[in-house]
């Protein structure tokens, strides 16, 4: 709460458009900031009205530059030989899944940690095509953080004391938003299994 209070509407912006599509922004905790956010807002120590266009603009925004970085570097590494690090059909698989998964892969990648840092990047990368892309990822963006902002302010102003709470409810938030990680792993062990009987 302390950092959402130090931060103010700059430094979330700022939070939230760099988790959303910069290299470095994968350790912010998205999820929490914006629950803390609209926690904060219930108490009047922020405003909602503000909050709500503000950081569904940041989302928007730093997935776009993630996708555009992704589509200017992607020309070079299609171009690249193979190296230990690097294999093409690695970016050719990513191009053949957004291709047929485009909309929901971007729809998904909003509410995993990590995941929703660079999947704009791999997007830009695979060269999906940007409208299908922005249609989704504004559609991604403003759900997301609408949602867990308004969570934080109703819960705020139904609970009296509910700031009192606000560590245990954003561990079950980061407990939670990688539910969909695990189920992931569980399906490739099963297959993994499966084929190897």
């Amino acid at each position: 709460m302390q950092l959402v209070e130090t931060a103010g509407y700059l430094g979330l912006f700022f939070i939230i458009f760099a988790e959303s599509g910069l290299f470095f922004g994968f350790f912010f905790p998205g999820d929490s900031l914006l629950f803390t956010a609209g926690l904060l807002a219930s108490q009047n120590y922020m405003s909602i009205t503000l909050l709500l266009p503000l950081l569904a603009a940041a989302a928007v925004l730093g997935d776009n530059v993630g996708y555009w970085f992704g589509a200017k570097i992607g020309p070079a590494l299609f171009s690249r030989e193979d190296s230990f690090f690097f294999h093409k059909r690695h970016l050719e698989r990513a191009h053949a899944f957004y291709a047929k998964y485009g909309a929901r892969a971007i729809l998904t990648a909003r509410v995993i940690p990590v995941v929703r840092t660079f999947a704009p990047i791999v997007a830009g990368i695979a060269r999906m095509p940007y409208r299908t892309f922005f249609t989704y990822n504004m559609a991604g963006g403003i759900v997301w953080s609408t949602f867990f902002l308004l969570f934080g302010f109703f819960l705020g102003a139904s609970v009296p004391g509910a700031d009192q709470y606000t560590t245990p409810i954003v561990i079950v938030i980061i407990a939670t938003s990688f539910i969909p990680v695990i189920i992931e792993i569980f399906k490739k062990t099963a297959a993994l299994r499966s084929n190897s009987r």
